[in-house]
C-alpha cells in the first residue's frame, strides 16, 4: 500500500510519497493518482463482511505502480481559439451596451439639469436671429454668448425635422418625437439667450430695428413692439411656391410645416371613411381613393413613397373591401422625377414606383385645381382632368411676404425675385449689419437642409472672428464654401436612394441597404439625444404594432 515517507530530519509541512519507481513530490502525485486505478474498497463494502485477498491485492498494487510509471502524463487541453473569440465579443458587447447607457443617463441629466447662466450685458453688442429652422439652430448652438447678446424671434416655438416629416403624415413617426423646443437649446448657453414666440413682421435697416407682432390666439396688453439690433441674422425659410395658381392654398395640402402634417392625415383618413360610406357610388369611391402628388423632388417622391407603405400594410389590411381601390399619382412637369440625383438611381426610383403601382406622370403641368379634380397638360400638350381625394403639392419655394418686403426696400441692390440676394460672406446686399441664410436666401447653393446648416455654422465662426477683431486680434474672415455631404431619398418598400460623393466623382446605391444607411444618417443627424430616441421607439413601434388609422 502507498504510504508517505518523512524525512527523519527534518519536519516537512509537506509529506514525500514513495513508489514501486522512487520517491516523488506531492503535485507529482496528483497526476499519478488521476492515471492510478482505484484499488481500495469502501468502508461500507468491509463492514458487510466482504473479504480482503492480500495476496491479489498487493499484485494489483504492484501491477498499477508499473503501470502508473509507464503512463505519459497527460498534456493539459489547450482552450479553443473559436470559444476565446467569442468570450472576447461579449466582453465588447457587455462594455458597449454600459457605454451607452451611461451616456444616455448622462445626456438626459445634462438636458433637463441646464447650468446657471450669466444675464445680458449691455456693453456687448445684440444679434437678432430670426426664425428657428436649420439655419437658426445651427447657427444658435454654436455662437458663443459670451460675446454677444442673443435674442431669438421666431412664430413657432421649436425646431422641426423636416425629412422625417413625410412619415409624420402616416403615422410612421409621431410629430413630437421630430420637434425640439427652442428652450432647450437656448438654456444651456453660457449667457441667458431671449426668445420671444413671434412674428417679425418689419425690418428697417437705417434705424437697426425690427418690428415683431404676437400672434397667438391668446394675447396679453402688448402684442406689438419694436427690437433694436447690432447684428441681424435672417433664416426665416421660404413660403409654398404656387405660381399664382387659383385654388391651391384653398384645396390642396402642403409639406413643410407640423399643422400640413395634421392636415394631411385629418384629410386622408377622411377620405377613407368617406369611401366606405353606406351605398357611395362607386366612381365616387375611386374618386376618394385617389391621391395625387404634385412635385417630383425630394419632398413629393418621399411622401408618396410613405404613402404607399400606408396603403399596402395597414389600411389594406383594415379597410379590405376598398384595398384593390386605391391609387396614387405622382405628377412633374420636368422630364423625369429627383433632376438631383444620377440617371442611374432616377431610373430605378422610377421603376420601384412601377412595381409599386404608383402612376409617374412626367412632363406634365397642372393648368388648374378645383377641389374635386385638377386639370393638367400630359405630355402630348391634352388638357387631362384628374379627379382626387388629397392633394398634396410639394412644388418648390418661394420669398415670404417679410423677404419680400425687405427686397422692395433694397430694390437697388436686391435685383432677384427669387430671395434675398447675399454675397459669399451671408451678408445681405444694401443692409450693413444684416445676414440671410437658408432658404430665404438667392445664391448658388440649392434651398436644402444641408446648405442651411453649414451656413449657420459658417456664420457663428464669423461673429467669432469679428469678437476678436473688435479685441484688436488679427483674424482673416474667409468667404463661406459648401460641402456636399451627398443626398438620400426614401422610395418605399424598405428601400432608399443615396448618392454620395466619393473621391472626385459619386457614388450611386440604392435598395434595402441603402435604407437602413438613410436612418442611420437621419438618426445622427438628430439635434438631440431626446429625439434619436423617440424616433428610433417610433419606429419599432410601428413595425411591431402597425400604423394608427384612428382619425383625429
Amino acid at each position: 500500500m502507498v504510504t508517505p515517507e518523512k524525512d527523519p530530519k527534518k519536519k516537512s509541512k509537506l509529506p514525500i510519497y514513495g513508489t514501486a519507481d522512487g520517491i516523488i513530490l506531492p503535485a507529482q502525485a496528483v497526476r499519478v493518482a488521476a492515471a492510478t486505478p482505484r484499488i481500495m474498497t469502501s468502508r461500507t463494502a468491509m463492514i458487510s463482511g466482504a473479504r480482503f485477498n492480500s495476496t491479489n491485492a498487493g499484485a494489483t498494487m504492484a501491477t498499477a505502480g508499473k503501470t502508473t510509471a509507464a503512463a505519459p502524463t497527460p498534456a493539459a487541453p489547450q482552450p479553443k481559439k473559436r470559444w476565446s473569440r467569442l468570450r472576447t465579443l461579449k466582453r465588447v458587447v457587455q462594455l458597449g451596451t454600459v457605454g451607452a447607457i451611461g451616456y444616455g443617463v448622462y445626456e438626459i441629466y445634462n438636458k433637463r439639469h441646464p447650468l446657471e447662466q450669466k444675464p445680458f450685458d449691455p456693453k456687448k453688442r445684440t444679434v437678432v436671429v430670426l426664425g428657428s429652422g436649420w439655419g437658426a439652430v445651427s447657427f444658435l448652438k454654436s455662437i458663443n454668448t459670451d460675446d454677444y447678446n442673443v435674442m431669438v424671434v421666431s412664430p413657432r416655438n421649436y425646431f422641426l425635422f423636416t425629412p422625417l416629416l413625410p412619415s409624420c403624415t402616416v403615422g410612421t413617426i409621431e410629430l413630437r418625437s421630430i420637434m425640439e423646443p427652442i428652450r432647450f437649446i437656448t438654456q444651456h448657453k453660457s449667457r441667458n439667450v431671449k426668445f420671444y414666440e413671434s412674428e417679425c413682421t418689419d425690418i428697417d435697416p437705417e434705424s437697426k430695428t425690427i418690428r415683431i407682432t404676437d400672434v397667438s390666439d391668446i394675447k396679453g396688453s402688448v402684442s406689438n413692439t419694436t427690437i433694436p439690433y447690432d447684428y441681424l441674422v435672417m433664416a426665416i425659410g421660404a413660403d409654398n411656391q404656387t405660381f399664382g395658381m387659383a385654388g391651391v392654398r384653398e384645396f390642396a395640402c402642403f409639406l413643410k410645416e407640423v399643422w400640413d402634417a395634421q392636415k394631411i392625415r385629418t384629410r386622408l383618413m377622411d377620405c377613407v371613411e368617406s369611401a366606405g360610406f353606406a351605398k357611395q357610388a362607386p366612381e365616387e369611391v375611386n374618386r376618394l381613393l385617389h391621391m395625387v402628388v404634385v412635385g417630383g423632388g425630394p419632398t413629393g417622391v418621399e411622401y408618396a413613397a410613405e404613402l404607399h407603405d400606408f396603403l399596402k400594410d395597414d389600411l389594406e389590411v383594415w379597410y379590405p373591401e376598398l384595398a384593390d381601390k386605391f391609387r396614387i399619382t405622382l405628377v412633374e412637369a420636368l422630364p423625369n422625377v429627383l433632376p438631383m440625383f444620377s440617371s442611374q438611381l432616377i431610373q430605378y426610383t422610377e421603376s420601384t414606383f412601377k412595381q409599386n403601382k404608383i402612376e409617374v406622370l412626367t412632363k406634365t403641368m397642372v393648368k388648374e385645381v378645383a377641389d374635386k379634380e385638377i386639370k393638367v397638360m400630359d405630355a402630348n400638350k391634352n388638357l387631362v382632368s384628374i379627379p382626387y381625394g388629397l392633394l398634396v403639392w410639394a412644388t418648390g419655394n418661394c420669398p415670404r411676404p417679410l423677404a419680400r418686403k425687405l427686397m422692395a426696400r433694397l430694390k437697388e441692390s436686391q435685383t432677384s425675385p427669387r430671395g434675398v440676394l447675399v454675397d459669399d460672406y451671408m451678408r445681405v446686399a444694401g443692409a450693413p449689419d444684416v445676414y440671410a441664410i437658408g432658404d430665404c436666401t438667392f445664391s448658388k447653393y440649392a434651398p436644402t437642409a444641408q446648405v442651411a446648416t453649414q451656413q449657420g455654422l459658417y456664420l457663428a465662426s464669423v461673429f467669432e472672428s469679428l469678437a476678436r477683431i473688435e479685441e484688436g486680434q488679427n483674424k482673416k474672415i474667409t468667404p463661406f464654401e459648401y460641402s456636399h455631404q451627398g443626398s438620400l431619398a426614401y422610395i418605399g418598400s424598405d428601400k432608399a436612394i443615396a448618392d454620395l460623393p466619393f473621391l472626385n466623382g459619386n457614388v450611386s446605391v440604392g435598395g434595402v441597404a441603402t435604407y437602413v444607411f438613410w436612418r442611420s444618417v437621419y438618426i445622427s443627424n438628430m439635434f438631440s439625444f431626446r429625439n434619436r430616441f423617440l424616433v428610433v421607439g417610433d419606429w419599432m413601434k410601428s413595425k411591431v404594432f402597425g400604423r394608427d388609422v384612428s382619425r383625429e
